[in-house]
């Protein structure tokens, strides 16, 4: 057994402990410290020590004749490096390599072993020799010093640290090479106590260098020795009890049949193994006490990770010897470690310890001690050492379920809906083995059965129950995809969920509730979806990836056994919930994923046909957004000329339009007559059937309708009488809308006449004025969607409507006027750029929640993103900006990176003229001080310091690049200087002009002038009689503001 080192055993966890090096720096000077134990100190008592090291071999004598190493000459007494040009190029075997070198050693092992050490010191990217010299008079600290000095300081590279092709399998060779020399070593010369005490001695050494190469590379090279010592001194003790058991078996037989030579025998083999073993672990201990315990903590985080990677190695390949708690304890302090990769070998050394369940009763203490910290980490910043701590909680959970409590088990849960996938489905595979995992005994007996009575059906209403509770019912796609990798079986099993809504519970069963069915309904939605698009939901992933061919295959069988499923099943579930808006939403939303040519190929057009009567019946029975528009798009996709079941669809589609829109021209002609004041159920009655075409329309061409005169005569007439019901008003302006962009798309996609151009630009025109009229509406959710429509009418028919080579469409061009411009910037200042208070109480004066106040933000970054968008393709003046970007310091944190976009956009577009708005912004926050405050301001007032700190953010807009940004700063400096002395004093020329003070903002951009351009500047200076601003002048009032401003040029 090997000796546990010297260090308490108590679990107190390590503080942030000092190490030997308290910086990165390769060299520093090492007088100062103690020198290490010479070559040879791990040798036993009454062993040879490194002094009697040269009587060895050739009697102390230097080698006769021509120095020879693995048939290479010496030549002036250097080695050739044969070793590490071998590793280097990583081409050889290993093993023969090995091999040469053996045979070199028991030639002569004073020259082996220099050729060895000048290979590790090689490795670590020094240039300097040891000689032969040097290693029979040396100390390995003199050695070490010696080679410092010869270090090369030019590069802080190392071949362990070394990018290129030449370098990249260097550290598996290097590895790989102190292992098979070990290995091949193992029956003779690592016993000869001279061979591996120098090597060790010699690692320890340089592990404890101040350069970092050396302590990189020794640290390396010392931890695959112990691993490789420790996988021999397993084969020495699985020896030893081979052995114990035949001396056993012999000595037990009778004294006839027993051989006492044999048992001689075995007893002098046990005896051998015994000191092999003692030999093995006093090298073990050398380099676990002179190494590891130092390095483990090393300031380095790469050597951090190399000792708790081979620790690891060590307790899973040798447990008997190392998996106690003197050693686990390293791993565990070491969990704290401020770097991931640290943290992340931590994880996985212990991962390969929890998966070997017969080694659970070892770590019993170290998991009862350090299991908070593993939860904790679930939450690591680093997300693949968060993965590592889910999984390694899993094998936790596999070993003991006692062991975690029901609070750790919620940590590693709520992870389940993370926005980063590994951490998701590693959470998804943690819950999958907690809750789905387990199958009672009594179930093996309806393994065989499906649905409701299927082995299944209460898995599926945990997975409910777990979502109810997880209290995140928008996310239940980001549940499904956590779970899809190892709980597919349960997830595509739509007939036991489908079994769960439509039969009626078992005796003694309890039935599923409302709330629970509308859960299970969208859970069985997301799968499908899962099923059938192969990729993460929404802000999962990077984007759609390239299926390969078992991928797509499952797809489609996928595919096929929901068609065949929810085509006879899915009538059924919308006559069951029909009055059920939120559960015929999801519902309807399956026939996306169908394959529709199986309700030809399987003969079931009559379950087509019911599908097509239950949503007439929903689009009859609901006026509910979504529902409507659920409907529409399920139309949508069973409309696929591709198919021969469009005829049957687009005939029931046909219908049912026409019966809308009858009904619609009968109502409105009712609700619109003269001289009668329409009632409630008039308005109820147009509404709810605008409600229904304006969602149909939304995806479907309507224009055969002729639905634009209806909706024009509806909303002039609210204009002209000012009391038309709000929601009727929005659902005619999207309406209309929705009219205007099918025809565009029909005359775009297909040959038009000139009449129809002028038909739409007419009825594009009379739209927008109409929608101008409503920008002034005393209801504030009409005005929003005025605005929203207006952005987007304006946008679609600007000049980029020509572009890609459409210029038959250049007389639908629209550019707004001067007024519609201003109107629209006056919306946006009086509805975008309130303070939070001004907008965060509901219809009865409370105050909203925290949700409610995101989503009103979400909406006014819509509406401000919308102008902006008019803004950067130059639908409106740049100068209408000048508004918007003198709020970007006020409305920093909610519109801030919208505002910067649109700088940097319009700085695309035209450098001169954004410089110029931006310059605009700044007057116009300087004119507001001016009225606010009057022209003796103060210039420590936090108004003025805030329109400074404006013009140093623009200032640093324009970046580095002066020769990108002359032109643009020049002009701009003229248009400030032009404003500064615009206004002159009333009281004469003797006195300065009343906006001097605003060089003092402009002072802000001065650093971003070219020195010929702050000439040219002064030049125009002397057009304002400031070139000279001594105190002598007549502007002696000036003379605080002018020297500052023109100091800051040079």
């Amino acid at each position: 057994m090997i000796a546990a080192p010297e260090i308490p055993t108590d679990f107190n966890l390590l503080q942030e402990s000092e190490t030997h090096f308290s910086s990165d720096t390769d060299f520093e000077d090492i007088e100062g410290k103690n020198p290490k134990q010479g070559k040879g100190k791990t040798c036993k008592k009454g062993k040879k020590g490194p002094a009697e090291k040269g009587k060895s071999g050739n009697g102390g004598k230097p080698p006769s004749g021509p120095n020879r190493m693995n048939g290479h000459h010496q030549q002036n007494g250097v080695e050739n490096m044969m070793l590490f040009e071998v590793v280097k190029m990583g081409k050889s075997a290993m093993q023969s390599v090995v091999d040469d070198w053996i045979e070199s050693y028991k030639h002569d092992r004073d020259i082996a072993l220099l050729d060895l050490i000048n290979f590790f010191i090689q490795c670590s990217g020094c240039k300097g020799v040891v000689t032969a010299e040097m290693f029979r008079h040396m100390q390995n600290s003199e050695i070490i010093r010696k080679m410092t000095e010869e270090f090369d300081e030019d590069s802080g590279d190392y071949p362990l640290t070394m990018a290129g092709p030449q370098w990249k399998k260097f550290k598996s060779s290097f590895c790989e090479f102190i292992g098979v020399l070990v290995r091949q070593c193992q029956y003779s010369i690592i016993y000869d106590e001279y061979m591996m005490d120098t090597v060790i001695s010699l690692l320890t050494g340089l592990s404890d260098s101040q350069v970092r190469a050396f302590r990189h590379t020794s640290t390396l090279a010392a931890m695959k020795l112990m691993t490789a010592l420790v996988n021999v001194a397993l084969n020495l003790s699985i020896n030893m009890d081979n052995t114990q058991r035949q001396y056993e078996a012999e000595r037990n037989k009778m004294i006839g049949k027993r051989a006492n030579e044999r048992l001689e025998l075995l007893l002098q083999k046990r005896k051998e193994l015994q000191e092999n073993q003692d030999e093995i672990e006093n090298m073990m201990n050398a380099i676990f006490k002179g190494v590891f315990v130092h390095r483990y903590r090393d300031a380095i985080a790469e050597i951090r990770a190399i000792c708790i990677e081979e620790i690891g190695i060590w307790m899973k390949m040798y447990s008997d010897a190392f998996l106690n708690d003197s050693y686990l304890k390293y791993v565990g302090w070491t969990m704290h470690d401020k770097q991931g990769e640290v943290r992340l070998k931590c994880l996985t050394a212990l991962q390969g310890l929890y998966y070997n369940k017969e080694l659970n009763s070892k770590l019993e203490l170290f998991t009862s001690r350090f299991k908070d910290r593993i939860v904790s980490m679930t939450l690591d910043k680093e997300y693949d050492v968060a993965v590592q701590a889910i999984k390694l909680l899993t094998l936790v959970l596999q070993s003991s379920e006692e062991v975690l409590t029901a609070e750790d088990c919620e940590n590693v849960y709520h992870l389940v809906y993370s926005a980063h996938r590994p951490v998701a489905v590693a959470a998804g595979e943690f819950l999958y083995k907690k809750l789905f995992s387990r199958r009672d005994p009594e179930e093996d007996g309806v393994m065989k059965r499906r649905g409701r009575q299927g082995p299944n059906a209460n898995l599926v209403k945990t997975l409910v129950f777990f979502f109810l509770e997880s209290e995140l019912h928008e996310h239940a796609a980001y549940l499904v995809d956590s779970m899809w990798d190892c709980a597919t079986e349960l997830l595509k099993d739509w007939e036991c969920m489908n079994s769960l809504l439509l039969e009626e519970p078992l005796s003694g069963e309890e039935a599923l509730t409302d709330r629970q069915e509308s859960a299970l309904i969208e859970i069985m939605l997301c799968t499908i979806r899962q099923a059938a698009e192969c990729h993460p939901p929404v802000g999962r992933g990077t984007g759609k990836r390239v299926l390969t061919a078992k991928e797509k295959k499952t797809q489609l069988d996928d595919r096929t056994k929901i068609t065949e499923l929810f085509a006879v099943a899915l009538p059924q579930l919308l006559a069951k919930y029909s009055v059920d808006a939120e559960k015929v939403t999801n519902l309807l939303q399956l026939p996306q994923y169908f394959d529709l040519e199986i309700y030809t190929t399987g003969r079931l057009e009559k379950h087509l046909d019911a599908l097509l009567r239950q949503i007439r019946n929903i689009v009859e029975k609901h006026t509910d957004t979504d529902v409507l528009e659920a409907c529409s798009k399920t139309y949508h996709a069973l409309c696929n000329e591709e198919f021969t079941i469009f005829n049957r669809v687009d005939i029931s589609r046909s219908q049912l339009i026409d019966e809308l829109a009858d009904k619609f021209n009968r109502l409105l002609e009712d609700f619109l007559q003269e001289g009668e004041e329409p009632d409630e159920d008039d308005a109820y009655q147009v509404l709810s059937t605008l409600k229904r075409i304006t969602a149909f329309h939304n995806a479907h061409d309507l224009s055969k309708w002729d639905l634009f005169a209806c909706n024009y005569k509806l909303l002039k007439t609210g204009i002209e009488n000012g009391d038309m019901p709000e929601q009727i008003v929005i659902h005619a302006l999207q309406c209309t809308h929705y009219v205007i962009l099918w025809q565009l798309a029909k005359i775009t996609e297909s040959s038009s006449t000139k009449e129809d151009l002028l038909r739409l630009k007419k009825q594009m025109r009379v739209f927008c004025q109409i929608c101008q009229h409503y920008l002034t509406n005393v209801n504030t959710t009409v005005k929003e969607q005025a605005f929203t429509i207006l952005c987007d009418i304006l946008m679609i028919f600007s000049h980029q409507i020509m572009t890609g080579g459409r210029d038959m469409l250049e007389p639908l061009v629209y550019t707004p006027d001067s007024s519609l411009q201003s109107e629209l910037l006056s919306f946006i200042l009086d509805h975008v750029f309130i303070e939070q208070d001004d907008d965060n109480n509901s219809a009865d004066g409370q105050q909203e929640d925290e949700a409610s106040k995101i989503e009103a933000l979400h909406k006014r970054r819509n509406l401000l993103a919308a102008f902006c968008k008019l803004i950067v393709y130059t639908v409106v003046e740049m100068n209408t900006a000048a508004d918007i970007f003198k709020q970007y310091m006020k409305y920093y944190n909610d519109y801030g990176d919208i505002i910067k976009e649109t700088m940097s956009k319009t700085r695309q577009i035209d450098k001169i003229q954004c410089a110029k708005t931006l310059i605009l912004s700044l007057q116009q926050l300087f004119n507001e001080m001016i009225q606010e405050n009057g022209y003796n301001f103060d210039r420590s007032s936090t108004t003025f310091s805030g329109i400074k700190e404006l013009a140093r953010r623009f200032a640093l807009t324009f970046g580095l690049d002066q020769l990108k940004t002359r032109e643009a700063i020049a002009m701009l400096h003229k248009d400030g200087i032009e404003f500064a002395f615009k206004e002159p004093n009333p009281q004469g020329e003797s006195h300065p002009p009343l906006n001097l003070a605003f060089l003092d903002i402009l002072s802000e951009f001065s650093s971003k002038l070219l020195r010929q351009d702050k000439r040219t500047v002064c030049l125009l200076g002397k057009v304002y009689d400031i070139s000279d601003v001594t105190p002598t002048r007549r502007c002696v009032a000036a003379t605080d503001v002018l020297p500052k401003f023109f100091a800051s040029w040079w």
